[in-house]
């Protein structure tokens, strides 16, 4: 089976659009949606490591050798790249089931120090060095985000 150059382009084509749906998801706030767009990304970057493998018939027929070979180690890459895709997919879906479990939705919330420094690049300016030396309580980078909404809505209910 010999493949021809329309082929090529439909699966160049298929790893671009997987890849480039997969980084926008990657970009999203919702846990679900980063979850998605680790699936597709990952998919598109199997099809491209198969892709580039050279094609051909298997290794041995029959003890002897026939033409061209076909090139085991994209494979073997794929299937590495297959196992660690669904253990990080496994891990991003226990995450957000237990984000949506204990505050009532998956959407990664800002951090403090992230909107600090948003603040100071607006301002063109610089941080200040973290000196330490504050005692326990008094860090005012450390700040306790309250309670969960969704443990609010439990206690009211009962």
């Amino acid at each position: 089976m010999t493949r021809g150059p329309g082929l090529s382009l439909v699966l160049v084509l298929v790893v671009g659009v997987l890849a480039a749906t997969g980084v926008v998801l990657l970009l999203e706030r919702s846990l679900t949606r980063i979850l998605l767009g680790v699936v597709l990304l990952g998919n598109g970057v199997n099809l491209l490591i198969l892709v580039g493998g050279r094609s051909g018939v298997a290794p041995l027929v029959d003890g002897e050798r026939t033409g061209a070979m076909s090139d085991p180690l994209p494979q073997a890459m794929v299937l590495t790249a297959i196992v660690i895709t669904f253990g990080l997919t496994a891990f991003l879906a226990a995450v957000a089931y237990r984000s949506w479990y204990l505050i009532g939705d998956d959407e990664v919330q800002d951090d403090l120090e992230d909107r600090q420094v948003v603040r100071l690049a607006e301002r063109n300016e610089v941080a200040n060095a973290d000196l330490g030396g504050e005692g326990p309580g008094d860090d005012p980078e450390q700040v306790d985000p309250g309670p969960a909404r969704r443990r609010l809505r439990r206690a009211d209910g009962q």
